[in-house]
């Protein structure tokens, strides 16, 4: 293997066909999965769900996006980008429209208690295996076609596709709950399965010069290349995802709101955070070309500070502006982190790379709801405080974190 990662061709660019495909694939899913995080607190409430039984929804299907997410980074090495994607995102299709079915049986009365609770869960995990395959295939696609100089610019924007799915999902989540609060999924079902035809018939087939080339010798979350980054992805998405699954609970027992108006306040809220992250993607993220631990330094920090606003916020208005800051904090971390990863690796280790680096945000879903929702039990303040707990400590590892070159 060439342990020099520069081999890649410096003119290439993502040309404008190729990033727009890129972007919807991963546009689709997002914004099936704000309606998920909109909408799931009030349904599962409706079908008789605890908060610890959603978050366990939310957790396990998170569990499995984790894992799968790294395999499927390994299976982009070795059969292309594109097959990747597309499996991704037409098994997301065919997984949520069976997942909507599924509280339309219990809604109906016709599934109840832990019979659901178990359908429910397993529809989910199953559903999270497959739609794994998006992120590690878009990104792996994205850093074929893109030089080292172009890399934080090309995966930031990216990113602003799923910045834009978390904008755009709560607007449509708030409007389609008024027509019930399983419009959103079946809304998103049919808008991800149109994504996924229009990727199969215009995507440009990436080349696997690089899958050749492997030596059989797995990328470890532990390789001292990328364990740093890796450390503040999970902690980073660990804190924000307990504030954000917990959302919902902390608006509809804060302000006394009923099912439908639940989702749409949270949806408000998640809104608020993506529009930040839409926007320091948008700017920031795009235009800096310096060290990339500078830009996680800062959005963790943002992150911090957002969950110690939002812990301690006395009304709506102070819980939007909190979400805000935490939006912001991901829009320069995540690109920054994914972009540092890129970098660190060899040519032919890009799936791996890439699946790795979602698979730890998925996994901070998996803890960060699980904490912060046990909390929430305690007190709605000391969920978010928990957050800003777990936050802390990997600010503190990105300020002793060196500085390194300028594109490595």
């Amino acid at each position: 293997m060439d342990s020099n990662p520069t081999n890649y061709e410096q003119d290439q660019r993502l040309s404008r066909l190729q990033l727009s495909l890129l972007m919807l694939g991963l546009l689709t899913t997002a914004i099936g999965q704000s309606f998920i995080f909109a909408i799931l607190p009030p349904l599962g409430r409706d079908v008789g769900f605890n908060e610890i039984q959603i978050n366990a929804v939310v957790a396990s299907s998170a569990l499995a996006f984790s894992v799968f997410s790294a395999i499927w980074g390994r299976i982009a090495d070795r059969i292309g980008r594109k097959p990747v994607l597309v499996i991704g995102v037409v098994g997301y299709a065919v997984g949520n429209l069976v997942f909507a079915l599924t509280f339309l049986a219990g809604l109906a009365g016709l599934i109840g208690g832990a019979a659901l609770f178990a359908t429910v869960v397993v529809i989910r995990i199953s559903q999270s295996m497959v739609m794994s395959g998006c992120n590690p295939g878009a990104a792996a696609y994205a850093a074929d076609f893109s030089a080292r100089s172009q890399r934080t610019k090309a995966l930031a924007r990216l990113g602003t596709a799923n910045s834009l799915g978390m904008i755009a999902g709560p607007i449509l989540a708030g409007a389609l709950a008024g027509f019930g609060l399983l419009t959103p999924l079946y809304f998103a079902t049919v808008l991800a399965g149109l994504a996924g035809l229009i990727i199969v018939l215009k995507l440009p087939p990436d080349k696997p010069r690089e899958i050749s080339k492997r030596s059989g010798k797995r990328l470890s979350m532990f390789d001292e290349r990328i364990r740093l980054y890796l450390a503040c992805s999970f902690g980073g998405f660990t804190g924000f995802a307990g504030i954000q699954q917990t959302m919902g609970f902390r608006l509809q027992d804060m302000l006394s709101l009923s099912g439908t108006e639940t989702a749409q306040y949270t949806a408000i809220a998640l809104m608020s955070a993506a529009l930040l992250t839409f926007t320091m993607q948008l700017t920031v993220a795009q235009k800096y070309q310096g060290p990339p631990i500078v830009l996680i330094r800062a959005g963790v920090g943002l992150l911090l500070s957002g969950a110690c606003v939002v812990a301690l916020a006395p009304t709506f208005s102070v819980v939007l502006a909190g979400m805000a800051v935490l939006g912001a904090g991901l829009g320069l971390s995540v690109p920054a982190i994914a972009a540092a990863a890129s970098l660190a690796v060899n040519p032919d280790e890009q799936g791996a790379a890439a699946g790795l680096i979602t698979a730890l945000p998925a996994a901070g879903f998996v803890t960060g709801p699980l904490l912060c929702g046990y909390l929430y039990t305690v007190s709605p303040t000391l969920s978010a405080l928990g957050a800003a707990a777990v936050l802390l400590p990997v600010f503190i590892v990105t300020l002793l974190a060196p500085k390194l070159p300028r594109y490595q």
